[in-house]
C-alpha cells in the first residue's frame, strides 16, 4: 500500500500545458475548450512570469456589450495577448512544500492551483483537483 502523500511532489501534475506572453488569448481559449483545463502558467523562455486562467479569459472577453458581435469577439481573441490579462509573478510552491501548506495557500488566496517551481524552473502545478484526488486516495472505502 502506498503511504499517505505529504509533499506537493507526490500529487502535483507534472505534465503542464503552458503558454507564452505573446500568444493571442484565442490559443488559451482553445486549450480551455479542448483540454478542459482552467489555468496555464505563462513562460518567457523557461522562466515563469505569470499565470492565466479561464476566469481571466472570461473577464477579458465579456467586458463589453459589443462582444455580442462575433467579428469583434474574434478580433479580440486574435489581438489581445496573454501578457495583458495574466496575473504576473504568481504565488508558487516547490516540490518539497507540504500538501497542507499548499492547500492552505490555495484556500486563503481563493485560487484553483499553484505553479510548482524548482529554482526558477517550472516542474509542475498543484491544483484543487490534485488535492481532492490525494484526499480520496487516503479515505477508507
Amino acid at each position: 500500500m502506498k503511504g499517505i502523500p505529504t509533499k506537493v511532489r507526490e500529487c502535483m501534475t507534472k505534465e503542464v500545458l503552458t503558454v507564452k506572453p505573446e500568444d493571442p488569448i484565442r490559443k488559451v481559449w482553445e486549450l480551455v475548450e479542448k483540454k478542459k483545463l482552467r489555468r496555464f502558467p505563462v513562460l518567457d523562455g523557461d522562466r515563469l512570469i505569470g499565470i492565466v486562467t479561464d476566469r481571466d479569459l472570461r473577464n477579458a472577453t465579456v467586458s463589453s456589450v459589443v462582444l455580442t458581435e462575433k467579428k469583434y469577439h474574434d478580433f479580440l481573441l486574435d489581438t489581445i495577448k496573454v501578457e495583458t490579462i495574466m496575473t504576473p509573478n504568481p504565488r508558487t510552491v516547490n516540490p518539497e512544500t507540504s500538501l497542507r501548506e499548499a492547500a492552505k495557500i490555495i484556500l486563503n488566496m481563493k485560487v484553483g492551483g499553484l505553479p510548482v517551481v524548482e529554482g526558477e524552473k517550472l516542474v509542475g502545478i498543484i491544483t484543487e483537483t490534485d488535492l481532492i484526488n490525494a484526499f480520496i486516495g487516503v479515505l477508507p472505502e
